[in-house]
């Protein structure tokens, strides 16, 4: 068993001030209907990769990554504060692709099954 590390606790947090600052305070029109499905730190904490779920079509899915870029440094002065951190990570947002993938495989799986 594995100690929980820092950067693990403090993911969770940054994913869930994200997830509330997003639906309060953002009101980019480029910013759809998203879920923030995971947040990576590097070890050292100054890097973190947002990962970002939709079921919207690719162009879609482009302007809400742009429109979240476009706020990264809104949102890195808010985590800062809010969580009280020294040094505040780098915020980078990623399409998250594991919920599709997964669809695709219990489709692919359906069709198996059918035969």
């Amino acid at each position: 068993m594995h100690p929980y590390k820092r950067s693990e606790r403090l993911g969770e947090l940054i994913l869930a001030e994200i997830s509330e600052l997003i639906t309060r305070d953002i009101k980019d029109p480029r910013i759809g209907f998203v879920t923030f499905t995971r947040v990576e730190l590097s070890d050292d904490l100054r890097y973190a990769k947002v990962f970002v779920s939709s079921l919207e079509s690719e162009q879609e899915k482009a302007r809400t990554l742009q429109g979240l870029s476009s706020a990264t440094g809104y949102i890195r002065r808010h985590i800062g504060r809010a969580l009280h951190l020294r040094y505040t990570p780098e915020i980078t947002f990623l399409s998250d692709t594991s919920l599709e993938h997964g669809a695709k495989i219990a489709q692919l799986l359906r069709q198996l099954h059918a035969r």
